[in-house]
């Protein structure tokens, strides 16, 4: 089993800043690709951004391009999703997730495990 949990989430102004941390222990080798997602108030659940563990690549949602960083820590078995220029259309739950399919990295169906979320609201 391979647990997740998040943290980093809170309240912050529209063209602010916010940091998530996503720690991942237990059965975390192997590990093909992390990401993030969110769910906004209403809405399914959509992809952020990825990362693969060997080699770092990356791969954004148009929406969060050129605002969202996300970078992992191999020690720490740690990814994170640097948050700049929030906007109010940001607000959500914030999910990570560990990819388990050999698909498409946005592909939320590739990823098995899953963290508890954390709130992210930006206000105008």
């Amino acid at each position: 089993q391979v647990q997740l949990v998040e943290s980093g989430g809170g309240l912050v102004q529209a063209g602010g800043s916010l940091r998530l941390s996503c720690a991942a222990s237990g059965r975390t080798f192997s590990t093909y690709a992390m990401g993030w997602f969110r769910r906004a108030p209403g809405k399914e659940r959509e992809f952020v951004a990825a990362i693969r563990w060997s080699g770092g690549s990356t791969y954004y949602a148009d929406s969060v391009k050129g605002r969202f960083t996300i970078s992992r820590d191999n020690a720490k078995i740690t990814v994170y999703l640097q948050m700049n220029s929030l906007k109010p259309e940001d607000t959500g739950i914030y999910y990570c997730a560990r990819k388990i399919g050999g698909g498409a990295l946005y592909s939320i169906s590739d990823y098995g495990y899953w963290g508890q979320g954390t709130q992210v609201t930006v206000s105008s």
